[in-house]
């Protein structure tokens, strides 16, 4: 079913009969001094992992297999020895942490080292004419014992000694910077997914390899919540006020609201049938009203919200997939989290409940109030005072009413700040002197990817485009099934259920790891300086990562967060306790009783976010989602009734319904209230009307390439030093000059005396216009 040594289950090639497990190595045995693993001290067990690592230094490439599959035993904990997956979980993480204090990590970094830069396995790959799962072994052992000591070492327990979170502590530091005139070890991973891309080394197991990536990017920079500490303290340093409120936080409140196409409106309940008839076919859509919000059950008892027709760009989009959404909208709608409510209850008048307020702070950008000041004053006076926000003189008291209102939300944010900054470094260089930049993690990645980065967004978006599902099979395309396919191709209905189920989870992990690797990313970019940000944003918008990521939800979203392509029994710790069922045709078919993969919306999610990112305040890139028609793919996937999905789905099209037209937002009213509830209002964004004065599209183009200077200034003046520059500094003094070494030659010694010759005794030199000119 899977390869071997996957990190996420056992090499199964170590189970010899029952619980008794072996590990592959020349007359080694588990147990050791007459005891199994866990039975050992301490120094016992440091002393084994001694003499593991000092047999990977052998010549014998397969002794170096075996020794390491030994030690991805270790690091899957022991499973041999343990009675139920909470001891496996257990012992995997005391392992970790125990291989890596005895060195393993950088003993498997040089191997890692060596079969990157194996040109016998790269030559052998290329000459087949198909790659499978065996041409990858080493790398996937190497591998695979690398992610889980990141991943068990990168978690953070209450419980954990002050040893263990010394070594995370170091741990981090070694992954962060570069050790020993090394790069950073995610840069090796980037160099790794541009060798594959390239097709130089298309056996490298690029699953594998981007989930160590993401995982390394995660542990060095941090999560989510170590993102928001870090920008509450740079706030703090910079003089900023404090966030208004904790956008995790206010996320994790939010409750998914009903799809537009499936609510019930006060019109359909008038004309609809006596309720003895309809009462089993409406029982689900009963039980989920009951499930929802006050808010949401409120807006469906309003009389303006009318169900509206779809247009014709939709049904042509939707197409025959659109009519398989109605059967798979039922498992979304049940909430496993609440309980369902006694049948007999009626729903009532008394729960339905006024909204209290909206979820989010509204907030003033500083251009916001200069713009409008600056149509105030030409209505009322005539002229503009320019950047002048605190001259109010000759305009009527609303305004300024207005004027304190929208001062009171005004928001700054940190790259406000540091594009200002970047400003006047560009105009006084001298005055100001040389920018004090901090060594942290990330000004580390970014100068260490900074020349190669359009590769590795490009190699990136390639794999992804490969694994979005919505993608045809193409001869030139790069193949992502190496590690997975096997050397020989099943036979049998049941193998190939089982090979089509991996190649399809396969494909999901692909698509979820870049989708977070790429969001951290840009958020931890943005975090440390707003062009840094920019810079990878736009290499990503260069190689159409906008179209990519609206092919990807071109397709039935429902059945794609529904997918069942795992099987229970063969993940892991599960099958390394438990005795394997045997498979059958039906049991794949059934699959598990999750009702959503929560792996696929997680992947959604990322992508949504990346969206927004990319074209937010960045009107030319708001059109390209208008030009590609959007707004139909994006309206489908509000059927997923998930609050966090949701809401980056109605940001994108907020952004722009200014530019769809009045038809549009008229036949999309209930979308339009979704937006209005859910999502942050900005004063004077008349973004439901369409009169900004932003939309003019002939600004698209000078945008882009203003930006793109913005972005070459500041790297230029920042990463780029020539010795050579108009400002560097000169020596004046003669004996100071005369006195540098110079780097001669190593044969200038045999013929300086013809150079003495030819170069200074044959001139003639006129010492008095010397003087006179000087």
């Amino acid at each position: 079913m899977c390869p071997p040594c996957d990190p996420l289950r056992p090499p199964f090639p170590y189970l010899v009969s029952g619980n008794s497990v072996a590990i592959q190595c020349p007359t080694q045995q588990m147990c050791v001094q007459g005891k199994e693993w866990l039975e050992l001290e301490e120094d016992a067990q440091k002393a084994y992992v001694m003499g593991l690592l000092d047999r990977l230094e052998v010549v014998s490439r397969e002794r170096r297999l075996k020794v390491a599959r030994a030690v991805l035993y270790l690091a899957q904990g022991t499973f041999g020895e343990c009675d139920s997956e909470v001891d496996v979980l257990h012992w995997s993480r005391y392992n970790c942490f125990l291989l890596y204090q005895m060195g393993t990590f950088s003993a498997f970094l040089e191997l890692l080292h060596m079969e990157i830069d194996n040109s016998q396995a790269c030559s052998s790959a290329l000459r087949k004419p198909a790659i499978s799962i065996a041409d990858s072994t080493e790398l996937r052992v190497l591998l695979s014992v690398m992610y889980l000591m990141v991943e068990n070492i990168r978690l953070e327990r209450e419980t954990d000694s002050y040893g263990w979170r010394t070594a995370r502590e170091t741990f981090r530091t070694e992954l962060s910077f570069s050790m020993h005139n090394e790069e950073p070890f995610a840069l090796l991973l980037f160099s790794m997914v541009t060798k594959f891309c390239s097709g130089l080394a298309p056996h490298f197991p690029i699953k594998k390899v981007l989930l160590l990536l993401w995982k390394v990017v995660m542990f060095t920079l941090g999560g989510f919540e170590q993102l928001q500490a870090l920008k509450v303290q740079k706030r703090e340093e910079l003089g900023l006020p404090p966030l208004a409120e904790d956008s995790i936080q206010v996320v994790k409140s939010m409750r998914a609201a009903s799809p537009p196409s499936y609510t019930l409106d006060l019109g359909e309940s008038q004309l609809a049938p006596p309720p003895s008839k309809l009462r089993g076919r409406r029982g689900s859509r009963r039980q989920l009203l009951t499930k929802q919000d006050s808010l949401d059950i409120y807006n469906e008892r309003d009389l303006f919200k009318t169900e509206e027709p779809a247009t014709e760009e939709e049904e042509e989009s939707a197409g025959d997939g659109e009519r398989t959404l109605d059967g798979e909208l039922d498992l979304l709608e049940q909430d496993p989290l609440v309980p369902p409510p006694p049948s007999q209850a009626p729903l009532s008048a008394e729960r339905v409940a006024f909204p209290k307020g909206l979820p989010w702070t509204p907030k003033v950008r500083q251009k916001d109030i200069e713009h409008f000041l600056e149509m105030s004053r030409n209505k009322f006076i005539g002229f503009t005072l320019g950047q002048d926000t605190d001259t109010l003189v000759g305009l009527p008291r609303p305004i300024h009413e207005s004027v304190k209102t929208l001062k009171q939300h005004k928001y700054i944010s940190i790259a406000d700040v540091q594009i200002k900054n970047e400003e006047e470094l560009e105009k006084c260089p001298m005055s100001l002197g040389e920018e004090v930049v901090p060594e942290t993690p990330c000004e580390i990645l970014y100068q260490g990817m900074l020349y190669s980065l359009p590769q590795y967004m490009i190699a990136l978006l390639k794999i992804l485009l490969a694994a979005a599902p919505t993608s045809k099979a193409k001869t030139d395309s790069i193949n992502i099934l190496a590690d997975v396919l096997p050397e020989e191709m099943p036979i049998t209905v049941l193998q190939s259920m089982k090979l089509g189920i991996d190649v399809n989870r396969h494909k999901e992990i692909i698509v979820k790891s870049i989708s977070a690797l790429l969001l951290l990313l840009l958020k931890h970019f943005k975090l440390n300086h707003i062009y840094q940000f920019e810079y990878v944003s736009q290499h990503l918008v260069f190689a159409n990562c906008i179209p990519l990521i609206l092919k990807f939800f071109n397709q039935n979203i429902l059945s794609y967060i529904t997918a069942k392509n795992s099987i229970s029994v063969l993940d892991y710790p599960c099958c390394t306790i438990q005795d394997l069922p045997e498979l059958t045709t039906e049991s794949l078919e059934a699959g598990d009783n999750n009702q959503f993969c929560w792996r696929n919306l997680f992947s959604c999610i990322n992508l949504l976010r990346l969206l927004n990112k990319l074209t937010k305040w960045k009107h030319s890139r708001t059109m390209m989602l208008v030009v590609f028609k959007s707004a139909p793919i994006l309206k489908r996937a509000l059927k997923v009734k998930q609050a966090m999905l949701q809401l980056y789905v109605l940001k994108l099209l907020k952004i722009q319904t200014k530019y769809l037209g009045r038809q549009w937002r008229k036949s999309n009213m209930k979308t339009m209230s979704a937006i209005y509830q859910k999502v942050r209002h900005r004063m004077n964004d008349d973004w439901a009307y369409g009169n900004d004065i932003d939309a003019r599209p002939w600004d698209f183009q000078a945008e882009e390439c203003t930006l793109r200077a913005n972005i070459e200034a500041f790297n230029s003046r920042r990463y780029d030093r020539p010795q050579d520059s108009e400002f560097s500094p000169v020596d004046n003094c003669l004996q100071s000059v005369l006195g540098q070494r110079l780097d001669l030659p190593e044969d200038f010694h045999y013929s300086y005396e013809l150079w003495l010759e030819r170069e200074v005794f044959s001139q003639p030199i006129c010492w008095e216009e010397l003087l006179q000119n000087h």
